[in-house]
């Protein structure tokens, strides 16, 4: 199989990379942490006030700011628990990030990626160093797949006929796209409306999705050719 070049050889990643990557991946986990604190004291707010702060917000709520809002003790109690939290968590993720880009610099190849709404230096370094030599990608497909980004289904006929292993592909790379997409969404007038257009016909997780896929094709070609991200050729 070898000799008749039918055998596909596996990526060994550079071992001289792989200790900054799982920095990386380890301020992505605290990320997600915080994530799930700060949904936390969101749906606690929701309960007993019938309204929800933002995420800026609550990253600034002093525990003063907590007695004035919640009226039950406990509530409030539980609450400033979860900002302890969160505030333990900035403080090792701002940590996290300053030692990230003191030893790794974003390489020429990967620099276009700062032109996508969305993507700020730190997922510019975490889709760097996730996604190691982009000439392994011969095609599109092959990047947004491994981003996990695309269906995994087998069809015929326009029927579904089975799915493959929904876990093939990086998981990090995944996720680097996902929050690049929440951003992009937030600040970016004409890639909001394509959401809303597509969360209008399904659902917002599979709208935000929709809006992943588009910025990890965008990301393929604007590494592979150098240019600046055209957001009316992506978004049309």
């Amino acid at each position: 199989m070898l000799r008749l070049g039918i055998l596909h050889e596996g990526y060994i990643y550079p071992r001289e990379s792989r200790a900054v990557r799982d920095l990386m991946r380890r301020r992505m986990q605290l990320v997600q942490t915080r994530s799930a604190q700060i949904t936390c004291v969101q749906t606690q707010f929701a309960r007993s006030t019938a309204s929800s702060p933002s995420s800026d917000a609550i990253k600034r709520m002093e525990p003063e700011e907590v007695e004035r809002l919640l009226q039950d003790a406990n509530v409030g109690s539980g609450v400033r628990a979860n900002l302890a939290v969160i505030g333990t968590l900035n403080v090792q993720i701002k940590r996290l990030e300053h030692e990230i880009l003191g030893q790794v610099k974003l390489a020429a190849q990967f620099a276009p990626l700062l032109s996508i709404d969305g993507i700020g230096r730190i997922l510019a370094l975490a889709i760097m160093l996730e996604s190691g030599a982009m000439e392994r990608f011969a095609k599109v497909g092959h990047f947004s797949s491994y981003a996990r980004c695309v269906q995994s289904q087998r069809l015929s006929n326009d029927k579904k006929k089975g799915e493959g292993n929904r876990k093939s592909g990086n998981k990090y790379l995944a996720w680097a796209f996902v929050e690049a997409a929440h951003f992009a969404v937030r600040y970016n007038p004409r890639i909001k409306r394509f959401y809303e257009r597509k969360a209008a016909k399904t659902n917002k997780v599979v709208a935000i999705k929709a809006v992943a896929h588009k910025l990890a094709r965008a990301a393929y070609y604007v590494m592979r050719e150098r240019v600046a991200f055209d957001e009316q050729r992506a978004f049309a």
